[in-house]
C-alpha cells in the first residue's frame, strides 16, 4: 500500500513539474511568434493596463541581466538544483507535502529557463511592469519567486509557532 502512495506522489510531482515547464515554454513560444524582439510600445500587448504588459526581450544573464554570458554557469547551477530537489524529496528532507510541491514547481521553473539557455543561449522574457522600473521577467521566474516566497513565509511561520510553544 505504501508503494502505491509513493508512486502516486511521484506521478503528481512529475505532472506538476511538466505543467510548470510546459506552461513556461508555451508562453515563450507565443511571445516569440507574436511580438517582435525589443518591440516599440505599439507592438507590446497590454495584460493589465497600467500594471503589466507583454513584451519580448532576450536575457543573457540572470535577474536585471546580471552575470551576462555565463550560460554554462547557469546550466551547472540548474543541474545541481534539480539533483538537490530530487535528493531532498527522496531522503525526506522536506517533511511536508507543501514543501515538496513548492520544490518540484521551482525545479520546473528552473528547467523552463534552462531549456532556453541550453537551446538558445538566452532566456526569453516577457512580463514588464509599467508602474515601476523592474526587470522584465517570464513565467519560470515568477514560479521560482513565488515558490521561494511561499517557502520562506512557511518556514518563518513555523519558526514563530515553535518559539511560541517554547515560551
Amino acid at each position: 500500500m505504501e508503494e502505491k502512495k509513493k508512486g502516486g506522489r511521484a506521478a503528481l510531482y512529475l505532472l506538476l513539474f511538466a505543467l510548470a515547464v510546459g506552461a513556461d515554454q508555451l508562453l515563450k513560444r507565443y511571445i516569440v511568434a507574436h511580438i517582435p524582439l525589443d518591440p516599440a510600445p505599439a507592438d507590446q500587448l497590454p495584460l493589465l493596463p497600467g500594471v503589466v504588459h507583454l513584451t519580448h526581450i532576450h536575457n543573457y544573464g540572470a535577474a536585471f541581466s546580471m552575470l551576462q554570458g555565463r550560460r554554462w554557469f547557469f546550466l551547472g547551477l540548474l543541474g545541481l538544483f534539480c539533483v538537490l530537489v530530487v535528493v531532498a524529496i527522496r531522503k525526506q528532507w522536506l517533511e511536508d507535502e507543501f514543501s515538496r510541491v513548492l520544490a518540484v514547481l521551482a525545479a520546473g521553473g528552473a528547467v523552463g529557463n534552462g531549456i532556453d539557455r541550453a537551446a538558445l543561449g538566452y532566456v526569453v522574457d516577457m512580463f514588464e511592469v509599467e508602474f515601476m522600473h523592474f526587470a522584465v521577467f517570464n513565467l519560470a521566474d515568477a514560479i521560482l519567486c513565488v515558490c521561494a516566497a511561499l517557502y520562506t513565509v512557511k518556514t518563518l511561520w513555523e519558526m514563530a509557532e515553535e518559539k511560541r510553544g517554547k515560551v
